[in-house]
């Protein structure tokens, strides 16, 4: 941090920067790890490098006058937490200490009480958040499951399809089972659509793949002593052919001398056989 953000950085004692109070619903805490966890586990990033924020129920505090808002899940680009984040300037999102707002924003509608495409909307405006989403599964103030808003110099406007080629990401629908929960669940794809997957996602396509190295190369084993097999049998084969030749060619032999030897006896007796 440079001398003059010090000096500059508002006083922050009198904030209240975490109450304790237990905000959320059990699909709504799923939801926004489901939306966390696979960024840091399995996503590429942004790429060249380029560090990231990911957080879910997290304070940020645009203005020190003004309590903060508790986004459902955002997505900051090119900040890192500090290494003393225990300390209360680094404990939430301030945004005159990361310098910039978050790229996306995103609110989980589990009632009617949010104002998330109200009050909220405005604040993110405000904020330069260049892209603000609201899931709201159950449709109880959006008009569709998934609305997504982008920023331009009038203020925000919808777009679809969901994606964001500023983040190399895009938003699906996915229904399947996430930590036993069997749902509809609101997911991360990267920039060519396919499914980012959860750390056990990961690592049981992993697993998967060795299954399948493990089983082609025991189908492999088993073909090449399969082709052992039939080469040694026709190995025998062939053995058994020429032992087979070579006693016919005795026998032959034998049959020979045996003639020879019956024409000798017959020449002696005073048999001509040539003759007779």
């Amino acid at each position: 941090m440079t001398r003059s953000s010090v000096d500059t950085a508002p006083d922050i004692h009198h904030l209240l920067t975490e109450d304790d109070t237990p905000v959320d619903n059990l699909p709504s805490e799923k939801q926004q790890r489901l939306l966390t966890e696979p960024l840091y586990s399995a996503w590429a990033g942004p790429g060249d490098g380029r560090p990231f924020l990911a957080a879910a129920n997290v304070g940020m505090f645009y203005q020190a006058r003004n309590p903060p808002i508790v986004p459902d899940m955002f997505l900051s680009l090119d900040v890192q937490v500090a290494d003393d984040w225990w300390q209360k300037e680094h404990r939430s999102y301030f945004l005159w200490e990361f310098g910039k707002p978050p790229e996306l924003v995103l609110e989980i509608v589990s009632n009617r009480e949010g104002d998330e495409d109200g009050g909220k909307k405005r604040i993110y405006e405000r904020m330069h958040v260049n892209y603000y989403v609201i899931y709201d599964p159950l449709q109880q103030i959006m008009a569709d499951v998934l609305t997504v808003y982008r920023r331009h110099d009038t203020g925000y406007a919808r777009m679809e399809p969901p994606l964001f080629p500023l983040l190399k990401l895009g938003l699906t629908l996915w229904e399947g089972p996430f930590e036993d929960k069997h749902d509809t669940w609101l997911r991360w794809t990267d920039a060519h659509g396919q499914l980012i997957p959860t750390g056990k996602e990961r690592a049981d396509q992993a697993d998967a793949r060795a299954a399948q190295a493990t089983t082609h190369a025991k189908q492999e084993r088993q073909r090449a002593e399969q082709e052992y097999q039939r080469a040694e049998q026709e190995h025998q084969r062939a053995e058994q052919a020429t032992v087979r030749a070579e006693q016919a060619e005795q026998q032959l032999s034998e049959a020979q001398q045996r003639a020879e030897r019956l024409a000798a006896l017959l020449r002696r007796a005073g048999i001509d056989i040539e003759q007779a």
